[in-house]
């Protein structure tokens, strides 16, 4: 993988803390030119380095304030059974987040719930509900503390 130059480091530092600066104002904190900037952002998108510009929301304010994390033990490691629980898995909203994982369990899910009743329906009639799922485990978070979007370049 090619490595990212000076000017490269730069932009994603800049775009991950705010993307809605135009060209020219990231050229300018760059102090390089618009041109070359936007050069720059067309090539790290072509890598596929930069992804969708979107905006953040904060999900409190939008009555999901609870995060639960919660581990999955599958009944079958077969492609297919995987396959299936990751499609399952990618069409529930509340699930914002579905990892691999290595150790005693098979997946951990990041679900953003209104409250504990909205979770045990997603458990229940999403999770549990899955012919390939055997068993699971879940935390609640009780507060977060720290919480970033931004990957250290």
């Amino acid at each position: 993988m090619k490595l990212l130059n000076t000017l490269e480091t730069r932009l994603l530092t800049l775009l991950q803390r705010d993307a809605s600066g135009s060209v020219a104002e990231l050229a300018k904190a760059t102090n390089s030119s618009p041109a070359t900037c936007w050069r720059r952002l067309r090539n790290l998108e072509d890598r596929g380095i930069l992804g969708a510009t979107v905006r953040l929301v904060d999900p409190a304010a939008v009555g999901r304030s609870m995060d639960v994390f919660c581990q999955v033990r599958m009944t079958s490691q077969s492609t297919k059974s995987r396959q299936d629980f990751q499609r399952a898995m990618a069409l529930e909203p509340t699930i914002v987040e579905v990892y691999s994982i290595s150790g005693d369990w098979d997946y951990l899910l990041h679900l953003l719930v209104r409250d504990m009743a909205d979770f045990e329906t997603i458990l229940m009639s999403r999770v549990l509900e899955h012919k390939c799922v055997a068993s699971t485990s879940t935390l609640f978070a009780l507060r977060r503390i720290k919480h970033t979007t931004e990957v250290p370049v």
